[in-house]
């Protein structure tokens, strides 16, 4: 069974009953070239003590897709990439929510990409095709969610742009939702104003609503009926829990240090729990409803009283601190604290040899700026082993690098490689959004000509029935009870990175609009703080590489090399310099921290590589001789030939009697012919001298 769409002159397909039919759901997803097969399974029993949603969600790019065969030793696929990690969020954040409260099956969806088209649209896909599996499936489900990419060419939006298409984007724009709102969003952009992105996400939601209606085509045709899911609450229990900490649970909950405020409910729970447990209630039962019940008192206080746990306004900053160049032997450093939210950022400069080298379903692909977020446990007063990079990491590191990448200068402006580090030194509140201030801040510090600064502010939703209330810079406690995370980062001119989740079934486009709004005074507030701590970059660190280019002719590359790499390797042996040369266009870059070292090879490099120049003087070395002449070296590799008609004014009968091999002589390039071989005379040179000389006399 299958259903189909037009977009853009392709048919986007879903079809069931043919793959994977042991699954509770599962969607082969087609559009062009591109297949993906969306499988969704469920455990039959439930998970008992899970007061979460227990999904996982998993996107996987075959390599035989785009008929590629892995890279490594092992020729298979290994670990997930970067991309599949970040797409697999991506999956996760609109489809999550949309479970019903009591949900406690153990849950996974897997996205396969089984064929790779041009289209640009994998991840999509992935997410029309695992809510159409829930969809059809018996899993209870409040979708479906549709999806779409938006980009701007111009002034124009265009749906699900192509390859060619996204290189002429200046907004790259996915956005999810339902048939009635929005419910995630995340992209990138030039300096888009907020209006854009309204409208964009406006465009967006209209072609969402297509995408959602074949689902329920489907779902028609082959479509189970869902499991009953019962929320259990215990009216008795949270009515017996609010009787012990009455009075002293609003005490507790609005401490305005965040340890302090988190000894305080622990210790009211633990009251809880030594007064209420029993064989029928457990900790984790007692532990769920007293959750429940701060989560209400710290909305009711926002909304009732427009403060919130630290006392702050709704719309009201933390102080923020800059500091910079504050490590001595990195090349950019900075520490940006907000609040009790603390990055502590490096930059570091390296050259080509450190680019970073990604395998895609596209080809190779060459990074030459990273920015990499490591969440530390002590940042959260915890004790936890230190591991590699978790989905978490890589995706607050990937939203800081998007907003940042358009004010990198391009390679020809700033040749240089850069990573930059931000370690999460405290956290109570949107580190990502802190670790693009910091790490604009350590990119200034390095030398590195950015555009302009780059802020980042995490916005907040309160929404209880037809009140709202947004809150700016939001804490760790106002992100999980509240029902949005809004991040927005930019410069001075408008947005470079946005990411939005929500909790509810989705916001409508006057919300978005406060938000923005609201996101852009705290953004323009914060620049101000970062420009008063440095306005300029600053000139580069001296153990930061020095980069020098020149430009040769391309045939002369081969000399520099020369053969098997000895004359290139003797350079970088004497100099001790690294050098990168890019053969096509003739470009050699020289890379040291020690600038005679990079002068000495560039002096080298011009020798080998420096061409005769007619009707110049040369002081040249006699290296043979012959009958009809000498051959002079005017330069390293570079001879020419010095007839014996143009030795001296007088004639001469041997060359010997006037020159002999190793003589150093003034010679004029009087000839350079159609082959490259040069022409000199002594004569010519000698006379010139003597004029010059008279004349200063």
């Amino acid at each position: 069974m299958e259903v189909e769409l037009d977009i853009k002159g392709k048919k986007l397909v879903l079809q069931t009953g043919v793959f994977a039919k042991q699954t509770n759901g599962s969607v082969l997803v087609k559009y062009g070239d591109t297949y993906v097969l969306c499988t969704i399974v469920a455990e039959k029993t439930p998970n008992e003590g899970v007061d979460f949603v227990p999904l996982t969600i998993d996107y996987q790019e075959k390599a035989y897709s785009a008929g590629k065969i892995p890279g490594g030793f092992f020729k298979r696929e290994g670990k997930p990439t970067d991309r599949e990690i970040l797409v697999s969020r991506l999956i996760d954040r609109p489809i999550r929510p949309l479970f019903p409260e009591g949900f406690n099956y153990e849950t996974q969806g897997i996205a396969s990409v089984l064929s790779y088209g041009d289209e640009n649209i994998a991840d999509i896909l992935s997410i029309i095709g695992i809510s159409a599996a829930l969809t059809i499936s018996d899993i209870p489900f409040n979708g479906p969610v549709g999806a779409v990419r938006v980009g701007l060419i111009g002034e124009k939006f265009v749906l699900n742009p192509d390859n060619e298409e996204s290189e002429k984007s200046s907004l790259n724009l996915v956005v999810a939702g339902t048939e009635e709102a929005v419910t995630m969003v995340e992209g990138s952009a030039q300096e888009c104003s907020e209006e854009i992105l309204i409208e964009a996400l406006k465009f967006a939601h209209t072609h969402i609503k297509e995408t959602i209606a074949i689902q329920k085509k489907l779902a028609l045709l082959a479509g189970k009926s869902k499991r009953e899911i019962k929320a259990q609450e215990d009216e008795n229990l949270k009515e017996a829990i609010l009787n012990i900490i009455s009075g002293k649970i609003e005490n507790a909950l609005f401490l305005q240090k965040k340890l302090e405020r988190q000894q305080a409910l622990e210790e009211l729970l633990n009251e809880c729990i030594q007064n209420l447990s029993t064989e029928e209630i457990d900790f984790l039962k007692i532990s769920s409803a007293f959750d429940k019940i701060v989560k209400k008192i710290m909305r009711q206080r926002i909304v009732k009283k427009g403060l919130r746990v630290d006392g702050r306004k709704p719309d009201e900053i933390r102080p923020i601190t800059c500091m910079v160049g504050i490590l001595p032997r990195v090349h950019g450093s900075a520490l940006f604290t907000r609040g009790e939210t603390q990055a502590l950022v490096a930059t570091t400069l390296g050259t080509s040899e450190d680019e970073q080298k990604v395998d895609s379903l596209e080809g190779e692909i060459f990074k030459t700026f990273m920015l990499h977020y490591n969440f530390l446990p002590f940042s959260v007063g915890e004790v936890k082993p230190l591991r590699a990079p978790g989905r978490r990491e890589i995706g607050h590191g990937y939203l800081a690098e998007r907003a940042l990448q358009y004010v990198i200068p391009s390679k020809d402006e700033f040749p240089y490689t850069i990573r930059v580090v931000s370690d999460i030194l405290e956290s109570n509140g949107s580190s990502s959004m802190a670790t693009v201030c910091g790490a604009s801040l350590s990119l200034m510090d390095a030398g590195v000509p950015i555009k302009a600064h780059v802020a980042g502010v995490a916005m907040g939703l309160i929404k209880e029935d037809d009140e709202v209330v947004i809150l700016t810079d939001i804490l760790g406690m106002e992100d999980h009870y509240g029902d949005m995370d809004f991040k927005v980062a930019g410069t001075e001119k408008g947005i470079t990175a946005f990411q939005m989740d929500v909790k509810i079934p989705g916001i409508d486009y006057e919300i978005f609009k406060k938000a923005l709004g609201q996101a852009k005074h705290a953004r323009l507030f914060i620049l101000e703080k970062m420009y008063e701590t440095i306005s300029q970059p600053k000139e580069l660190s001296p153990y930061a590489p020095r980069i020098y280019k020149i430009q040769v002719k391309p045939e002369k590359i081969r000399d520099i090399i020369g053969t098997g790499g000895r004359v290139i390797k003797s350079i970088i042996e004497e100099t001790g310099v690294k050098i990168d040369i890019e053969d096509k266009e003739g470009i050699i870059k020289i890379a040291s921290s020690q600038e005679a070292s990079a002068l000495r090879a560039i002096e080298i490099i011009k020798g080998i590589t420096q061409e005769a120049e007619l009707g110049r003087i040369y002081m040249g070395k006699v290296t043979r001789i012959a009958d009809f002449g000498a051959f002079v070296e005017i330069m390293p590799g570079v001879e020419g030939l010095l007839h014996i008609s143009q030795i001296a004014d007088k004639r001469i009968h041997k060359v010997s009697e006037v020159l002999k091999v190793g003589d150093e002589i003034p010679v004029k390039v009087i000839e350079i012919d159609e082959l490259g071989r040069v022409r000199l005379s002594r004569k010519e040179a000698l006379r010139e001298i003597e004029a010059r000389t008279i004349a200063k006399n």
